[in-house]
Parts: C-alpha cells; sequence; structure tokens
C-alpha cells in the first residue's frame, strides 16, 4: 500500500468492517515504537448520533405515533 501524495491511505475493507469505520468516522493516529496506531477516536459522536442530536427538538407536534406509523405505511 502506498500513501498518496495528498498524504492519504486506504483502510482496507475487511479491517473497516471488523471496526466498524464508516465514512466521517473521527480517528486519531498514535506514534508507537516507531510505527503508527489508528483508532477510532474516544468522546465523540459517531455520525448517525450526531445527526441526531442535530435534529433534536425541531419536530412539530400535533400527530400521534400512531398517526405517523400509518403514514408511514401508506395507510392514510
Amino acid at each position: 500500500m502506498k500513501i498518496s501524495t495528498k498524504g492519504q491511505v486506504t483502510i482496507p475493507q475487511n479491517i473497516r468492517e471488523e471496526l466498524g469505520l464508516l465514512p466521517d468516522t473521527e480517528v486519531e493516529f498514535t506514534v508507537v515504537d516507531g510505527g503508527v496506531l489508528l483508532r477510532k477516536a474516544l468522546g465523540r459522536h459517531s455520525r448517525g448520533r450526531s445527526l441526531v442530536e442535530h435534529m433534536r427538538g425541531r419536530a412539530k407536534g400535533g400527530m400521534t405515533t400512531d398517526e405517523i406509523m400509518a403514514l408511514t405505511r401508506g395507510e392514510g
């Protein structure tokens, strides 16, 4: 594997899948014994969690859960 001119490398798919490294996952690099350790950044929200936090409190009330479910099922 080579480093690109922009300093980028591709993490092999099997490693990304095993560790749950999805697009926009924050990672950190640490130099250890002359090598580099890559891991998910600690204490940061996942992309999904960040989206949920962003949307929290934005919904307009007025519909019950049953009414919403009926709409999503095409029943309403």
